[in-house]
């Protein structure tokens, strides 16, 4: 096998991530046409897999992003073919992730790709790679809300649009949440090659538990009324109202 072919396979999108695509069309199509006898069936499932169809995404920016920065080694580690079973972390990166949205409704950030940070130079390059993943959750809201700020709903089903509505909902927060400063999330990684050694030294062993950290404080009514204001007062701005989110919600837990 030559080099270019190993290249080309190391980047050929996986049947895995294909799969998953066919699940979000259909059951899409479901919920656009009402052909489900139950629509908060289509809705799980349709929400669910778009769900991680964006983890993949996320996932795939940030190694795409190390690729052109210099780490040559996430090819042959399987980053770039989005298959999400071959993350470093395939509980964290996908199955925690979609339990918080079953439990919560809150798009909850994932584990990420192993980037060997000794290939890339300058400290920008750095930063970039972890700000790639949120923001492509923030560039999915953009799309999932389109028909809203474009005022382009009508024809669209209601509960399509409120699938929808609540589909953003979870890029926001995933977003939102994905920009924190706090060790093991990707703000974190966004600020850190500006640190100081030694302040990287006494960050570094709590870095494991930042996501749980910030899943805590989640369950703290104060901080998660206010987290919601947040994400509400974003949605509106993209034409989505808190009541099209909360129809979709309640559509999701068909339970």
């Amino acid at each position: 096998m030559t080099a270019t072919t190993t290249r080309h396979s190391e980047r050929r999108m996986s049947p895995v991530f294909v799969g998953i695509l066919a699940v979000t069309a259909v059951t899409g199509w479901a919920t656009w046409t009402g052909f489900a006898e139950q629509p908060g069936l289509a809705v799980f499932l349709f929400v669910t897999a778009a769900w991680i169809v964006s983890l993949c995404l996320h996932e795939y920016a940030h190694a795409r992003t190390a690729l052109h920065s210099g780490d040559i080694t996430v090819g042959a580690k399987g980053y770039l073919t989005l298959n999400p079973l071959k993350y470093t972390h395939a509980l964290l990166s996908i199955v925690l992730p979609v339990l918080f949205v079953i439990m919560g409704g809150i798009g909850l950030p994932g584990g990420a790709v192993f980037i060997e940070r000794g290939r890339i130079p300058g400290r920008w390059r750095h930063s970039l790679i972890s700000a790639a993943g949120p923001l492509t959750n923030l560039l999915f809201a953009a799309v999932c809300t389109a028909p809203f700020w474009l005022d382009a709903l009508d024809g669209v089903p209601a509960d399509f649009r409120f699938a929808l509505a609540f589909l953003a909902l979870l890029q926001v927060t995933a977003a939102i949440l994905n920009f924190l400063p706090v060790p093991g999330l990707d703000g974190y990684g966004v600020i850190e090659p500006w640190l100081s050694y030694d302040v990287r030294r006494q960050v570094e062993p709590f870095a494991p538990f930042g996501l749980l950290f910030v899943f805590a404080l989640l369950w703290l009514p104060a901080v998660n009324g206010a987290f919601f204001d947040m994400v509400d007062a974003i949605l509106r701005g993209l034409g989505v109202s808190e009541l099209e989110t909360a129809y979709g919600w309640d559509l999701y837990r068909f339970w």
